[in-house]
């Protein structure tokens, strides 16, 4: 899956359709230096300010996502007239965004933020802005920009809501409803408690506490996620994408689904909500599954909070975090029971299908991987119990395997049919049967279920027994045949 993971990013940007982004620009700023000492003026540390910077945050930090992504993206949101305002927009040009459909207030300044930080961390943060709901004037320069970005025909809209006035009900409702009407998917990153407003749209990504509050719970609520698949049935959302921090991401679309989240380190969660749905738009323009495109967002977040401040992901960022997430993947399927007990544990909780199989997979040929396949279709997970050297000669003869079983084991581990791989050294799978209790057991159909070693267990939690038809032809002892002749 990573392998054509990586093949759709590289082909974000090859197309002329471009995105929209409509919401809360603003403008972070960075005031980073070193603390040594404490005023004398008061119990405050001195900062020795060393550099600064400034950056596109909130809806203009989606907007830089995509772009830097490869997409092409217009943004339309509001600006003061002020020094931070024009900032702003240079920010916007300079990551290529076409910033046409901005529009300037004599009411309100640019949204800014300012973070002081001594080395890593942030001491304190000044915000400029005027939060309150735009005026007739306001909202009739907002809708006017709206329908003239409409007339190019976007291929996806963003709404990015940070409740600084710009996404009332009037606006997000009448860029939905023209949306549905032009069949333009519409993707929401919701503030508030309040939902209604974002009624019928595409999809909402709002973090877990924005989900608790929004379903009037908490999120310790254990049936957090029942309630929130009940709220994306009143609002008419094809899936609601819940972003859970260090616990991932939560796609509840006809079923749920729990993506583990990707990041090693974190140093700040600025701004990752901007980074998910932005990749999360990407990956649906360019022809991906919600959960493909969540698997992307998810491996962005988590390269974007591994660094300091509102930094958005780029193209090569997020390719070279998927081929080193690939190879680490591959190795980490490879469990002993406890570990694959603990990633059992996981997929029953997100209510996954776990397919169970086993065999000596010698000499891995075409009738092995069209097997696999065949097995991981009947259900979610495919788990591959691997005989050992010694069990394999027991069963084969004394001249094999061929091949070692670390070297079976990591081969593999690299099909992405195959989900986990434990090697087992009883002369039957069923003590690990018994352990896993898997939902469906897979076998070859030169079998017979009766046959089928652990099939009667199965069948006894409500599981069933999957006959999987071979590949004519293709056997190991085949292959040693011929290398011999």
């Amino acid at each position: 899956m990573q392998h054509t993971l990586v093949s759709r990013v590289k082909q974000f940007g090859q197309t002329k359709q471009h995105a929209l982004v409509i919401g809360d620009v603003m403008l972070d700023r960075y005031l980073i230096g070193e603390v040594s000492r404490i005023s004398p003026e008061a119990p405050v540390p001195v900062v020795l300010l060393k550099k600064q910077n400034e950056r596109a945050g909130g809806a203009s930090n989606v907007a830089a996502n995509l772009a830097l992504l490869g997409v092409q993206t217009h943004i339309l949101g509001c600006i003061g007239q002020d020094t931070e305002g024009k900032s702003l927009m240079q920010l916007m040009q300079a990551s290529g965004i076409d910033t046409q459909g901005m529009v300037t207030s004599s009411h309100r300044p640019t949204i800014a933020k300012t973070r002081i930080l001594g080395g890593h961390q942030q001491m304190m943060r000044l915000d400029q802005e005027n939060s309150g709901v735009f005026n007739a004037e306001e909202t009739s320069q907002i809708l006017n920009a709206f329908q003239q970005a409409l007339a190019k025909t976007p291929s996806i809209v963003v709404l990015s809501d940070y409740a600084k006035g710009l996404l009332s009900t009037t606006i997000c409702q009448t860029i939905i409803q023209a949306c549905q009407q032009a069949n333009i998917p519409i993707l929401v990153d919701p503030k508030g408690v309040d939902y209604s407003k974002y009624q019928g749209a595409t999809a909402l990504t709002p973090n877990k506490k924005e989900t608790a509050e929004a379903c009037h719970t908490n999120v310790n609520d254990v049936a957090l996620i029942e309630k929130a698949q009940q709220l994306k049935s009143s609002l008419g959302l094809q899936f609601l994408a819940v972003t859970r921090s260090e616990e991932g991401i939560t796609l509840l679309d006809d079923t749920t689904h729990h993506l583990q989240a990707a990041a090693q380190q974190v140093f700040d969660v600025s701004g990752a909500g901007d980074t998910v749905i932005a990749t999360l738009a990407a990956g649906l323009m360019h022809g991906l599954s919600p959960l493909d495109s969540l698997e992307l967002a998810n491996v962005a977040a988590g390269v974007v909070v591994g660094k300091v401040g509102t930094v958005p992901i780029t193209k090569s960022d997020l390719i070279h975090a998927l081929e080193d997430q690939r190879s680490n993947e591959q190795a980490h399927k490879i469990c002993d029971l406890p570990e694959l007990l603990e990633k059992v544990a996981v997929w029953k909780q997100a209510k996954q299908a776990i397919v169970f199989t086993n065999g000596c997979f010698d000499l891995l040929h075409a009738g092995h991987v069209t097997y696999l396949e065949a097995a991981k279709k009947r259900g979610d997970k495919l788990i591959l119990g691997l005989n050992t050297d010694r069990s394999v000669s027991a069963l084969k003869g004394p001249t094999r395997p061929v091949v070692n079983e670390n070297d079976r084991a990591r081969v593999l581990a690299a099909l992405a049919s195959v989900d986990a791989v434990i090697l087992f050294d009883e002369d039957t799978p069923l003590n690990l049967i018994h352990a896993i209790q898997p939902n469906i057991i897979a076998k070859g159909s030169d079998y017979t279920a009766e046959q089928v070693v652990g099939g009667k267990e199965v069948l006894s939690w409500g599981g069933e027994i999957a006959l999987i038809d071979l590949v004519e032809g293709r056997s190991t002892s085949n292959l040693i045949k011929k290398m011999n002749s």
